[in-house]
C-alpha cells in the first residue's frame, strides 16, 4: 500500500513538472504565438477578464496533446513505482480529475467548453493507459 500511495504522489509530481515545464518550453519556442498567449492568459486569468484568443483552436489542441503525454507519463512513473498498474493509476486518474476540474473551472474564460471539457475527460483514461505501457515493459 505506501508504494502505491508512493506511487500517486510520484506520479503527480511527475505529471505537474512535465505540464508547468512543457509550458515553458513550448512558449519560448514560439514567443510570438504560445507565449504571448500564455502571458495574455495570465492577464487574462488575474483580471478577472475573458482572454480575447480563448478561441485558438490551435493553442487548444496543443494544450490537449500536452495533457495527454503528460498524464501517459504520469501514469507510467506511478505504475513504476508502485509496482502494479491497476490501483496506482486509478488513484492518480481520480487525483487528476478532482484537480483538473478545479482548474479548469478557474480557467473557463481561456479555452474553449470543448476543450475544457475534453482535458478532464482524458485523464483518466491517458493515466490508465501510461500505466498499462508500464506493465507490457
Amino acid at each position: 500500500m505506501v508504494r502505491i500511495i508512493l506511487g500517486v504522489i510520484v506520479g503527480f509530481i511527475v505529471w505537474s513538472i512535465v505540464w508547468v515545464g512543457s509550458e515553458a518550453l513550448l512558449a519560448s519556442l514560439s514567443p510570438d504565438w504560445l507565449g504571448k498567449h500564455s502571458l495574455d492568459a495570465q492577464k487574462a486569468l488575474a483580471a478577472g477578464i475573458p482572454l480575447e484568443s480563448a478561441n485558438d483552436a490551435g493553442i487548444a489542441i496543443i494544450n490537449l496533446i500536452r495533457s495527454f503525454v503528460t498524464s501517459i507519463l504520469g501514469g507510467y512513473m506511478a505504475a513504476l513505482v508502485a509496482g502494479e498498474y491497476k490501483r496506482s493509476t486509478m488513484a492518480l486518474g481520480i487525483i487528476l480529475l478532482v484537480v483538473g476540474i478545479m482548474v479548469e473551472y478557474m480557467f473557463w474564460n481561456l479555452a474553449p467548453a470543448w476543450y475544457h471539457i475534453l482535458f478532464v475527460l482524458a485523464l483518466i483514461p491517458m493515466t490508465i493507459l501510461g500505466g498499462r505501457i508500464r506493465r507490457s515493459n
